[in-house]
């Protein structure tokens, strides 16, 4: 695939993409008849024949935002996909800006995605090539690279997402991530279950010594070699399938529990990313991998774990994993490492599915300006969040009789709200620090699977922020 601003010849296909406004000063340009059919509405889509080319005209609505863009070519390449052909295919970016035009480009892409994935369909084909008309060749290489980078993340959080669960045990994910840390020079530690034993790491343990797989605490490292860089500490909860342990789960939409690694996707999505377009910014990332199974050595309800920091928790409940598992994470990068700031995503409660659906995130911090940023990511890429409070008067719902913490409330509500509030016991008083609740956001209903699939939350949000950090 590359993208070029060379004269148009020859070409099979042109992509005329027009808001509405655009369309009216557009339009007497085309015959007459065309006027009354074609009126650029979101969604709209018109095929003409022009030149033994193919012409399509797709609609971006009244006064379409940068993400709103993107959507659209990403509806239309999935729906278009049998009839694109991977040659020349000029673009119309005619009154449109640079970020309106990586906007588009990157819909186009990623609107190819496919489950199985198939490599010579990713980002339309190797040989696909776009002409776009008015545009530096500085700012097509500048595109390009974006566009690519940005694909490339995603499309390994989707696909990680979406594999089944005996296609992404311990070994498999572990032989991936020590692929890209040597295609990316990162560096990486991982502790299996004795050295994660000898850290002390007994919250993420108490998870896995039901499972039959080994564990893999794994940290990876991008350094990106600028002076004076800031840090960020990002944790993703990596539970590889969550049967709910001795707590088990129904057995309706059990097989949906393979997303239940989507924090873990999202963030080594982010890192393919950040690593492959070189950004300013350094990351420490965790995975806590694991799986919660059942068997006769799975933690039990009345246990009491002792987590990384020291603190204690009782578990009342072994389907609320996810907390367990970034307790460690959060306390071991804190405790570790120097950030300027930590950020973890985890699928982590029903109680946020109920809140907001798939609308966007519930989100928590203990930082107005990491608030800010965030929230402004959010709705520029349109992977949004949503504030909830931190106030310490939840802390009452999850103290212990015979421990400092027990894992859940048990009272029937606020549940995302107690979690995050336990989460904070195990920053080690981090002042700029952020837990997304992505557990509606992650896994949805997406355009090319019949049932749910990965909707690469997370990838994008992550990487517009770390740009603007």
């Amino acid at each position: 695939m590359n993208l070029s601003n060379q004269e148009i010849k020859s070409v099979s296909q042109k992509f005329s993409f027009f808001s509405e406004k655009q369309w009216e000063s557009k339009k007497d340009n085309f015959k007459d008849q065309l006027k009354s059919l074609f009126s650029a509405k979101k969604d709209e889509t018109f095929i003409l024949l022009e030149d033994e080319a193919v012409h399509y005209l797709i609609g971006l609505g009244a006064d379409p935002k940068n993400f709103e863009i993107q959507a659209t070519a990403e509806k239309f390449t999935y729906d278009y996909r049998k009839k694109i052909k991977s040659e020349k295919t000029s673009i119309n970016t005619e009154n449109f800006n640079n970020d309106q035009i990586e906007n588009l480009v990157k819909g186009l892409y990623v609107g190819t995605y496919e489950y199985p994935f198939k490599a010579k369909h990713a980002v339309f084909h190797s040989d696909f090539q776009l002409i776009l008309n008015e545009v530096s060749e500085e700012d097509l290489k500048n595109i390009e690279l974006k566009t690519l980078a940005i694909c490339e993340g995603q499309f390994a959080c989707m696909e990680w997402l979406n594999k089944p669960q005996n296609f992404k045990r311990v070994p498999h994910i572990s032989e991936f991530l020590n692929q890209i840390a040597e295609k990316y020079s990162l560096k990486q530690t991982v502790f299996d279950r004795r050295k994660s034993e000898e850290l002390g790491l007994g919250a993420f343990l108490s998870v896995n010594q039901g499972s039959s797989q080994e564990a893999a605490f794994t940290i990876l490292e991008y350094q990106s070699g600028v002076a004076n860089a800031k840090t960020v500490g990002l944790v993703g909860k990596c539970v590889l399938f969550d049967t709910g342990g001795i707590s088990i789960k129904g057995s309706e939409n059990l097989h949906y529990m393979k997303s239940d690694m989507g924090g873990a996707t999202a963030v080594i999505g982010t890192l393919i990313a950040v690593a492959t377009l070189k950004l300013p910014v350094n990351l420490i990332v965790i995975l806590p991998i694991t799986d919660n199974a059942v068997s006769n050595t799975a933690y039990i309800p009345s246990d009491v774990i002792r987590a990384y920091n020291g603190k204690t928790i009782e578990v009342l409940d072994t389907d609320a994993e996810g907390r367990m598992t970034l307790a460690d994470g959060l306390s071991y990068l804190a405790k570790n490492y120097k950030t300027d700031a930590l950020i973890d995503l985890a699928t982590l409660t029903g109680s946020s599915v109920r809140m907001f659906g798939s609308t966007c995130s519930a989100y928590f911090s203990n930082n107005e300006a990491l608030k800010k940023l965030l929230e402004k990511s959010g709705d520029e890429t349109n992977q949004r969040l949503w504030n909830l409070p931190l106030w310490d008067i939840w802390k009452d719902d999850f103290k212990s009789d015979v421990a400092d913490f027990k894992n859940i409330s048990s009272k029937p509500f606020g549940d995302c709200i107690v979690a995050g509030k336990f989460l904070e016991q195990f920053i080690e008083g981090h002042s700029n620090w952020a837990h997304l609740d992505i557990a509606g956001v992650a896994f949805g209903n997406v355009q090319y699977m019949k049932e749910k699939g990965a909707t690469g939350y997370g990838v994008q949000l992550l990487v517009d922020f770390l740009q603007k950090f």
